[in-house]
């Protein structure tokens, strides 16, 4: 069982409900920068181990400082991703550009600012050395393992992924490169998505560890690094159980120990990107019920929609939601918990049992941490909410203002004036 806690006691929650515009987001810094902590403590026995830090999952700076200071990286794969890195302190081979579908100027970008450049396809060889005039020092491959490996139901089956170089291209992308002259070789794979079994990402690294031999056996390089990805999930529902990390951090070291240093490979500097459990359960989108109503189905609306939070009406994704001052109550009414978008599927939760709930009440919507705010949108002109953090001293800094309509019709031209070529 996952216990889904609050990052202040219920009243201070209220209090701040009723302060601040609804809705908006609150991050938890204590509990942020302490899982960081725990989790480099946990592979600390990793030669050279980091952590890139998923941007996509919560790109905003002043948290992505915080996890800086604590020595992380940044897994990027847009130029304003890259920005936003190095403007956080993440620079250099600090971050890692996984390139998918990449336009020039953000190869260009990304070697201009010495990141590591993650190539996506064999035939993004000859692209990339053709925008860059050069092939950079380090290079990456992202494996697609194929029918080799199973993809987790979120992820879906690795044949049909977009992503990664084949089995059968894998040893030539490496001959390839060592003849153009690079010196530093990476091997990337991003198998999984909010996986909670720890032996898949056991199974991941003893894959890449067996490749990594395979490489210098058929191609004569050594990898110097080996990134695992992310994929490493949270219990969304409180039944759920976390990923026991001890176990695949116990387990990582001993194929470690049995195949690259039995190998007389070590050391292998290790790295995950990872993003959603470094922040996920440290997120909440706290909003208030605007109409509680029935039709042929109890309702509650709040002035949050899918535009603040998609993941629900994406995947059908499970949000745990506390009712601020009814955590005692039985939950005893079943609603679908809705949004104002023009679409029905605007739900964050469908026959959900909650307590009784009344206009005016504040909910929080748990695990928002990470692809929540990032994943926000416009539709129907709804604007982007507020971000605030709870710092360690337990104050609350606005590390985000909301969207203002100003901020919405910024790019648009109303006075239909030629475009300028």
């Amino acid at each position: 069982m996952s216990e889904k806690k609050l990052p202040l006691g219920h009243g201070q929650m209220l209090e701040l409900a009723h302060e601040l515009p609804t809705p908006f987001y609150l991050y938890d810094e204590k509990a942020i920068i302490e899982n960081a902590r725990n989790f480099n403590k946990l592979f600390s026995w990793a030669p050279g181990f980091c952590n890139y830090f998923a941007v996509k999952a919560c790109p905003n700076p002043t948290i992505m400082a915080a996890l800086a200071k604590e020595g992380f990286g940044a897994d990027c794969s847009s130029l304003p991703e890259l920005i936003l890195s190095e403007a956080s302190g993440m620079t250099g081979q600090k971050i890692m550009f996984t390139s998918n579908d990449t336009p020039a100027e953000e190869f260009k970008a990304a070697y201009d600012m010495g990141a590591i450049i993650n190539l996506d396809d064999i035939t993004h060889i000859g692209t990339m050395e053709q925008i860059l005039g050069t092939v950079p020092d380090t290079i990456c491959f992202r494996y697609n393992p194929g029918p080799n490996r199973t993809g987790n139901a979120i992820i879906g089956n690795p044949v049909e992924a977009k992503y990664g170089v084949t089995e059968d291209q894998v040893v030539e992308c490496y001959k390839i490169m060592k003849e153009k002259g690079v010196k530093h070789f990476g091997l990337h794979t991003m198998v999984a998505s909010n996986e909670l079994d720890g032996s898949y990402i056991v199974e991941t690294a003893r894959m890449l560890y067996n490749l990594v031999v395979r490489i210098k056996e058929e191609a004569g390089v050594r990898i110097e690094f080996i990134d695992m990805g992310g994929g490493i999930g949270i219990p969304y529902r409180p039944e759920q159980e976390a990923m026991d990390l001890q176990m695949v951090s116990d387990q990582m070291k001993a194929l470690y120990d049995e195949i690259i240093v039995g190998s007389g490979l070590d050391p292998l500097k290790i790295v995950f990107e990872c993003g959603r459990v470094m922040t996920g359960p440290y997120g909440y989108l706290v909003s208030k019920v605007l109409h509680v109503t029935e039709k042929y189905k109890e309702y509650v609306g709040l002035d949050a929609s899918m535009a603040n939070l998609m993941r629900p009406a994406l995947y059908g994704a499970y949000h745990h939601i506390t009712v601020l001052g009814k955590e005692k109550q039985e939950a005893d009414h079943t609603y679908d918990v809705t949004g104002s978008l023009c679409e029905n599927n605007d739900k964050f939760a469908i026959d959900r049992k909650l307590p009784e709930i009344k206009k005016d009440d504040v909910l929080v919507i748990h695990d928002a941490g990470a692809h929540g705010h990032s994943m926000g949108f416009n539709y129907n002109a709804k604007l982007r909410s507020a971000e605030y953090l709870l710092r360690q001293d337990g104050s609350v800094v606005m590390i985000r203002r909301a969207q203002t309509y100003d901020d919405y019709v910024s790019t648009l031209r109303f006075d239909g004036a030629p475009v300028e070529v």
